[in-house]
Order: C-alpha cells, then structure tokens, then sequence
C-alpha cells in the first residue's frame, strides 16, 4: 500500500521522467545518423583525385615561341603588308571579255544594221533601233539588250567618226555600229552609169538630201500643214539611215528630267527640213505621245504605218508649235 500511496503521490513526476529519457535516447540516435552521413568513406579519402576530363595541360605544354603572329601582322609596314605573304597565282583567273582599251577604233558588228540612235547623257535613256540576224525589221534595244548573239555595250556619240554609235560584244570581241559612216568607194561602173555623180559622203554638203521621189510627193500646205503620201511614209521606214544622214537627234534634260528630243544638222534640202522642222526644234510629242517617254516614242513609232494623221509638237526658240501632216 506504501508503493501504491508513493505511486500516486509523484505520479507525475514519473511520467516527466520517462519523457525526458526517451527524449534523450530519440536526440542521439538522430545525432548518430546525422554523423554517419557527413563522414567521408575512408576509401575515398585515400584514393588520389582524377583529372578533368577538359583540364588544360601544363603551362610549358601550351606556349610556342613561333613568329608566325608578327609575320603575318607585319606592324612595322603597313604598306609591305604580311612577310610571309605567298604570291597569288592568276593563271586560273578569267581573262576579260572585251578590249574597251580603244573602242572608238573597234571594227564593224557584221550581220547587224542601226537605223536610228537616241543618245543621252543617261546612258537608261540612249535607245538604238538595231536590225539583227533573220529580224524582218529593226527594233529598238537599250544598253544590256541582245541582238542575235551581241549584247549591246553603250550607245552614245563616237568623235572619231563624227557620228552616234552603238558598240556591242560578243565571245570577248567588241565592235560598233556607226549610224553616219562614210560609204564605201564604188566601183567602176559601165559607161553609161559613169557620168553620174558618186553618192555624197556623209557629213559634206548633199549628204541626206531627200530623193526627188519622194519629194514630190510631200506638198507643203502651210508653214505648220503639209500633205503626205502614205508610199513616202513606207520608204521613209525602209531607208531611216539613209534619208536622216545629217539629222542628229538628242534627248534634252531639264532639272534632270527629260522633256524632249533636240534635232541638229537639219537643213532645207534634207528630209527632216523638207517636213517642215528646222535645226534646233525640240519635238515633243506626236500624236499625244511624249517622246520624253522611251516607251511612248516606240509606240508612236510603231503607229506610222497606219496612221492618217500626224499631230507633231515642237518647240522652236522657246515657242510651242504643231505641224500636222495629212497622210493619203
């Protein structure tokens, strides 16, 4: 009975106690576990570390001590360049297309003839009418286009001759086309042929003056009206070359815009001074078509053969004027 009354009498300071020691035994053993975990293995402590895989070898392994960075840099001459520069081997380098060294004095393009030159100081604005191989008729080409096996080079006026020119190339050979190149010297003739006169030369006095055929057949109404017969007009773009000998034509530029076309080297006798214009006219327009356009002035162009009726505007010292011309 004494244990009992003793039992209950510090019961609670029984309890207190078995919490405190199972309280200390759970505290070590977390602590136990806790050390096994942060102590190394001895093994591994023994064993010697291994390298990197990506671990760079020794300083003395990695230095050179060749010249070749000064050598190729060369920073005392900047204009020798490197020293160890090798020499370049241009025997496999493609040799030029073209001589252009002398082009005024390239020979003639064969199997290709010119009827009409535009020249400009744009060269996007010089147009040639360039006849080719089995073309039944000339038509108009710019600098880049081709003509049969010819890629047109520049179109522009040559001094030497005296006369616009188109130059073309072709598998590496340069030629030109002279629009008013001097005619060959004819030869001899029969008796009764030889008291005519030799065609004039281009350039000389005569040169272009229009055929008396077609002459006739071009009646002058008024200063600013003529009458025209249409076989005139076939003739005239059968044979440009020939009959607009002496005529210049140049497209004239404004604050750096085209406004029209400049004719030069028209006299009375010639084909141009016969249909009433006069050297130094600005032409215009035709038929409503500005010749300040390339694309307009081919239009009108290629409407001569059917039209009835030509309305030109010119501009002659400064004044605006129309010429029409009646065609029957």
């Amino acid at each position: 009975m004494a244990f009992d009354a003793l039992l209950k009498k510090y019961f609670s300071v029984v309890v207190l106690a078995l919490i405190t020691a199972m309280a200390f035994f759970q505290a070590s053993a977390a602590m136990r576990l806790f050390g096994a975990a942060l102590s190394a293995d001895e093994k591994t402590l023994t064993q010697s570390p291994k390298p990197a895989a990506n671990a760079r070898p020794p300083m003395a392994e990695v230095h050179s001590r060749s010249s070749e960075p000064i050598l190729s840099r060369n920073p005392f001459d900047s204009q020798t360049g490197p020293l160890n520069a090798t020499e370049l081997d241009t025997s496999a380098l493609p040799t030029p297309k073209a001589d252009l060294s002398n082009p005024l004095s390239a020979g003639t393009c064969d199997g290709i003839r010119v009827s009409i030159i535009t020249e400009s100081s744009d060269p996007m604005w010089s147009i040639a009418a360039l006849q080719g191989p089995g073309e039944a008729r000339p038509s108009i080409r710019r600098v880049g286009d081709k003509v049969g096996a010819h890629d047109v080079t520049y179109i522009g006026y040559n001094p030497k001759e005296n006369s616009p020119a188109v130059w073309l190339t072709s598998a590496g050979a340069l030629c030109q086309l002279v629009l008013f190149s001097t005619q060959p010297t004819p030869k001899a003739a029969a008796p009764a042929a030889s008291a005519e006169s030799p065609p004039p030369a281009a350039g000389k006095p005569g040169a272009g003056k229009v055929p008396d055929d077609i002459a006739s057949k071009i009646q002058k109404i008024s200063e600013t009206e003529f009458n025209v017969d249409r076989s005139v007009v076939d003739k005239i773009l059968e044979n440009q070359a020939e009959l607009m000998r002496s005529a210049r034509i140049v497209p004239e530029q404004q604050n750096g815009k085209v406004v029209g076309i400049r004719l030069f080297g028209i006299r009375p006798e010639t084909l141009l001074g016969t249909l009433g214009f006069q050297t130094g006219d600005r032409l215009e327009s035709i038929n409503g078509f500005n010749m300040a356009s390339p694309e307009k002035a081919l239009e009108a162009y290629a409407r001569l053969r059917t039209a009835s009726n030509l309305n030109v505007k010119i501009n002659r010292r400064g004044k605006p004027m129309s010429i029409d011309f009646r065609i029957k």
